[in-house]
């Protein structure tokens, strides 16, 4: 595919200088994000060259974005289909129900309203099944769980029936029981917490995370950046920032510190997303015109 948009962006990109960081960007994960942001919204439906030109100008050579694309379909994440001379891919159901769950997690916060009990789960899997464990603590840290003993995880959220029901479906060979219960008092409430969640660590994550965020143009100026400067910042920031609502529990404010950063790093990260979304977005939309065209 050759064109105006698409032969400027290809072109080797000068450093913008307030770029962000978040290492190499992972095909599989671009993807994602590209149809999350962007391609879902424009019929959902893209052909092997446009994709590959734009996972070229986020840096990811032709031929891993072509083996991306075959590894996700075998995953059942991506479906394709021939139109005319090339071959067009969209999510499956499936990656959709993953990527609207994932970007809720990752876009919406919400502090949530405590009732003072704590829900337990305690399973066990057989020391052979190590991939049904891991499994198993990966949904449980999903809802929102930590570890207060190796089998044994605990959250202030009431969501035991969402955890059954997914241990069900995903880690059926497991065996858990489930509990509810409160503790002696606000003491022992927070002592819980910091024997279940690294807090000091997340904490100082997020504060690294808006010192980066401090070298970023204001939202006014990330508005005018060119599109594709502006679609490689957008998917950078996305990177960097998604590691966290799956770190983070989001407990209630009464167990969390008085100077806890992960709002205002939420914040941040929404506000030089949104000021993004639209020139990273026209500039997507003109790639898609043309390959129609």
């Amino acid at each position: 595919m050759s064109n105006l948009v698409l032969d400027r962006a290809k072109a080797p990109p000068e450093p913008v200088e307030h770029e962000i960081s978040a290492g190499p960007r992972r095909p599989r994960a671009v993807l994602f994000d590209l149809f999350g942001d962007h391609l879902r919204h424009h019929g959902g439906r893209v052909g092997t060259p446009t994709l590959v030109a734009l996972l070229g100008v986020l840096g990811i050579p032709e031929a891993s974005a072509r083996s991306a694309l075959v590894r996700m379909r075998r995953e059942g994440w991506l479906a394709s289909a021939r139109a005319g001379r090339t071959v067009q891919w969209a999510l499956t159901p499936r990656a959709v129900a993953l990527l609207d769950e994932g970007r809720e997690r990752i876009f919406e916060w919400r502090t949530p309203v405590w009732d003072g009990c704590w829900r337990m789960v305690i399973f066990h899997v057989p020391e052979r099944d190590r991939e049904q464990r891991h499994r198993v603590r990966r949904i449980l840290a999903w809802f929102g769980f930590g570890p207060l003993a190796g089998g044994t995880w605990i959250s202030p959220h009431d969501r035991l029936e969402e955890v059954a029901a997914a241990l069900a479906e995903r880690a059926a060979a497991a065996r858990v029981d489930l509990f509810t219960g409160t503790t002696a008092g606000p003491g022992a409430d927070r002592d819980l917490v910091e024997r279940c969640w690294d807090l000091r660590g997340l904490a100082q994550d997020y504060r690294g995370f808006l010192a980066r965020l401090d070298h970023l143009p204001p939202p006014a100026r990330l508005e005018r950046l060119a599109g594709a400067d502006a679609l490689r910042l957008q998917i950078d920031l996305v990177a960097h920032y998604r590691q966290f609502p799956f770190r983070d529990p989001n407990l209630p404010a009464e167990l969390l510190p008085e100077d806890w950063p992960g709002a205002a790093a939420h914040r941040a990260f929404r506000e030089a997303h949104d000021a993004l979304a639209g020139p990273a977005g026209h500039f997507v939309a003109q790639v898609l015109a043309e390959q129609v065209g």
